[in-house]
């Protein structure tokens, strides 16, 4: 209670909050961003199921009813497609929704709006008409939920022109990453986690600016390394951070980048980490066929960071099964940091074809 106190008062006063860094859950960064930007800016305005009274299933959306009434942020029926709509047409004709899917595993009932509807119509209007609508919610897997509400669509909705997709990492990615969404011109699917709502993370000065903005496709390095890169975005970079403090144990350097964007990616990130450490593992919770680790091993191998490798891109993903109910295959569906760390060490003492055979 203490904390919370100190966090409100240094929000309230400048002087105060320039002391020092805050420590922030992800749902109140999020919070903060959709708070500052409906101030900023008459035609943004947040919708979805229990949003405004119930103050957001996750309490992400909480306190923006009171403060901004019923036609800035509003309840919708539990009909995906329909709000989807609304929203997309919304975005048509100027305004900038904010559309809250209680999980994106609900967004396939929408997926016609996001994909057939919003992602296309520029393209198709031969850009006179721009779409700047935000789809956020919880995606990936949440805890004990079963295979038809613990599914990533972070490749799916990746792989569709028109779209950007974002998927932060920590609080300040969360804060600065959604600012930039709703300004985009852009349909963005947001890509959030439920299991780090409540998680707290170190907000800078700067980022508790209602200036504070990030760049939509640029990744970030959040630990220097040589011997190893681990790539990964969202909950799976915190667990890359772990897995380097345990292979930092041993010796070995690995390098976290996080993503951020992941339509589009960022390219350079990868292949110039790449061309740094010589070695990449990909870490994703979603399903192997397709993903964003296929991507990136695609992305190397198509660029000059090929000729840098020193040994096969190794990928950890989550398996390639439905998600099980059960808590103990649950856990063995899912990446673990063993198994980043596992994969790391594995590709130290591997060699490409033809190093080997050169040596």
């Amino acid at each position: 209670m203490q904390q919370l106190v100190l966090r409100q008062a240094a929000r309230r006063v400048p002087g105060l909050r320039g002391l020092a860094t805050i420590e922030v859950p992800i749902r109140e960064a999020l919070n903060m961003a959709m708070d500052e930007e409906l101030e900023r800016d008459d035609a943004v305005f947040v919708m979805g199921e229990e949003v405004a009274q119930y103050q957001g299933a996750y309490k992400v959306t909480k306190g923006l009813f009171q403060k901004y009434g019923e036609r800035r942020v509003f309840d919708t029926p539990i009909t995906e497609m329909g709000f989807a709509g609304i929203a997309t047409g919304a975005a048509y004709k100027d305004l900038r929704p904010v559309c809250e899917f209680m999980t994106f595993n609900f967004a396939m009932q929408a997926i016609d709006q996001i994909v057939n509807s919003a992602a296309k119509q520029a393209y198709m209007s031969n850009g006179d008409m721009s779409v700047p609508v935000v789809f956020r919610g919880p995606n990936g897997a949440a805890a004990g939920t079963a295979a038809q509400h613990s599914q990533c669509f972070a490749a799916w909705f990746s792989q569709c022109p028109g779209l950007k997709v974002v998927s932060p990492w920590n609080s300040e990615d969360a804060k600065g990453l959604l600012k930039a969404s709703i300004r985009d011109p852009n349909p963005v699917v947001f890509l959030e986690n439920e299991l780090m709502y409540g998680v707290s993370f170190p907000m800078s000065d700067a980022a508790q600016s209602k200036d504070f903005v990030l760049e939509l496709g640029k990744a970030k390095i959040e630990r220097e390394g040589t011997d190893v890169t681990l790539v990964a975005f969202s909950k799976m970079v915190g667990y890359c951070m772990e897995a380097a403090e345990k292979l930092a144990a041993d010796g070995i350097s690995a390098e976290v980048l996080n993503l951020r964007t992941l339509r589009p990616i960022d390219r350079d990130a990868i292949i110039n980490s790449t061309k740094k450490t010589n070695r990449v593992v990909n870490v994703e919770e979603g399903w192997p066929q397709c993903g964003i680790g296929a991507e990136i091993c695609a992305i190397i191998m198509e660029s000059d960071a090929f000729d840098y490798l020193d040994a096969p891109v190794e990928r950890v993903t989550g398996a390639d099964v439905p998600m099980p109910y059960t808590t103990l295959l649950e856990k063995a569906a899912l990446p673990q940091v063993e198994d980043i760390v596992l994969a790391a060490k594995r590709t130290l003492h591997r060699t490409m074809y033809g190093a080997a055979k050169a040596a």
